[in-house]
């Protein structure tokens, strides 16, 4: 058992982990250092909006907190109203109460059980491990324990390759949506947006500033010019368990073989939805069995239409997106961003590619991005990570995908060996797992972890 432990993140998938260690009886007691990043712990990034118009895209009976209890998050909501149902989409805002509720709880319970914990507002900004234990800094102090887990979420958005600095110092060039988000007034002007992505943040976005400005008309454009998909009004469940389809895809990890057999697979079906649910629970196997190079080819070119048929849209969201297209607020488009500059007049003039061959220019008033998460430990900012990756601490994924890691959490040191007492869990494990952002995985990813971290003899990490 690791008698100190460091969890780093203050974000959904920190707060899981802290609540599974503190509510578990030990032989001897913990001792828990969270640095939080803030003031505020649980929420993070993902659940921090307090907009009523940010819905969660899983549907309430699925958004439990813990393995051991998936329908928690149904039972909070439902004492708040008894007429919230478990097929519903609830707000995300109300998430993150539950988060921190539960948070609060564990750290309440946690006296009872012997534990100690310690909430630091701080992010941590270094990590030194030896075989004693980690060394952990944060401004002017440093803290020892015996493991350490990273639970931080993405990594801030980069701008994209093409976008003067220029651009970027206006402030009409906006790279991280969600503080842009928080502040923006309401403005009657008939403003000119552009949103780069049309992934979930892109939806977001469209709804909480098509209400804020209620002039302002919205592009979007992406590489297929496609929305998310809509889920069905009702649940459903899935197609069958998938064995005859996984077992086939299994016998030949090659990426256009998947894809046939997923077309065939979805005729069959009365819906597609269903044969896609119908594989999440294998997704993290199925990305272990596929050589890098078919990893490589399905970031490359199935990857978004796997995202926008697996990460869907709540049908009351949908139908809120179908009726500003109907209004002519918002249009989409297919291309590919080439540049972004300041003109002398103060817009932002975007050259864009076309599909069928050459170039067109057009001026907006503000431009936003929102081209997912990003998971580039080479070439992030990020002052813990970027440590981490100079010295040698961590391996970044050769994806792109996060750091390189045993699919248990291990992470691999720069000579590719698991490191025993350092782990991640969450976005960061994306390039081992590919599946490891959203709840019914997190909550899985904080409980293996807790049990390698509490267990009474500490247990060599998985092979890879």
């Amino acid at each position: 058992m690791f008698h100190k432990v460091a969890i780093i993140g203050g974000g959904a998938a920190a707060a899981t982990l802290a609540s599974e260690l503190l509510e578990r009886r030990t032989r001897q007691p913990l001792h828990l250092d969270w640095y939080t990043g803030g003031p505020v712990a649980g929420r993070g990034v993902a659940y921090g909006t307090p907009s009523q118009r940010h819905l969660l895209n899983v549907r309430a009976a699925s958004m439990g907190m813990f393995v051991s209890k998936p329908g928690g998050f149904l039972e909070y909501a439902q004492a708040l109203d008894p007429a919230v149902k478990g097929s519903d989409f609830l707000a995300r805002r109300m998430y993150g109460d539950f988060l921190q509720s539960r948070v609060q709880q564990a750290v309440k319970n946690a006296g009872s059980f012997g534990h100690d914990v310690n909430i630091v507002p701080f992010a941590a900004e270094s990590i030194i491990p030896s075989d004693e234990g980690i060394v952990i800094g944060y401004g002017d102090e440093f803290s020892r324990a015996d493991a350490a887990v990273l639970a931080i979420g993405s990594l801030p958005p980069r701008p994209l390759p093409g976008v003067e600095d220029a651009a970027i110092a206006s402030g009409r060039y906006v790279t991280d949506p969600w503080p842009f988000l928080a502040s923006a007034e309401p403005d009657e002007r008939p403003l000119r947006v552009l949103v780069i992505g049309l992934g979930l943040t892109a939806v977001d976005v469209l709804l909480e500033l098509s209400t804020r400005w209620p002039n302002a008309h919205f592009d979007a454009l992406s590489r297929h010019g496609k929305l998310p998909e809509p889920h069905l009004a009702a649940a459903s469940a899935p197609h069958d368990d998938g064995g005859e389809l996984i077992e086939s895809m299994r016998d030949d990890p090659n990426l256009r073989v998947w894809m046939r057999r997923l077309r065939d697979a979805t005729e069959l079906a009365e819906d597609w939805r269903t044969v896609v649910d119908g594989m999440r629970p294998h997704t993290q196997s199925l990305w272990r069995d596929l050589p890098m190079r078919e990893r490589s080819r399905f970031l490359r070119h199935a990857r978004w239409a796997w995202e926008r048929a697996r990460h869907r849209m709540p049908p009351q969201v949908a139908a809120q997106v179908a009726a500003l297209e109907a209004e002519g607020r918002f249009t989409r488009s297919r291309g590919r961003m080439r540049s972004v500059r300041l003109s002398l007049e103060g817009s932002l003039e975007v050259m864009r590619a076309l599909p069928g061959g050459g170039d067109s220019t057009d001026a907006y008033d503000v431009v936003i991005q929102t081209v997912g998460l990003n998971t580039d430990t080479q070439r992030t900012e990020h002052p813990l990570v970027r440590q981490m990756v100079i010295d040698g601490i961590a391996t970044p994924d050769p994806l792109g995908m996060g750091f390189a890691a045993v699919p248990d959490g291990h992470l691999l040191d720069g000579n590719g060996r698991p490191r025993t007492n350092l782990f991640a869990i969450g976005s960061l494990l994306r390039g081992a797992l590919w599946e490891s952002t959203a709840m019914p995985e997190i909550r899985k990813q904080a409980q293996g972890v807790a049990d390698m971290l509490l267990a009474e003899e500490t247990p060599r990490a998985a092979a890879r």
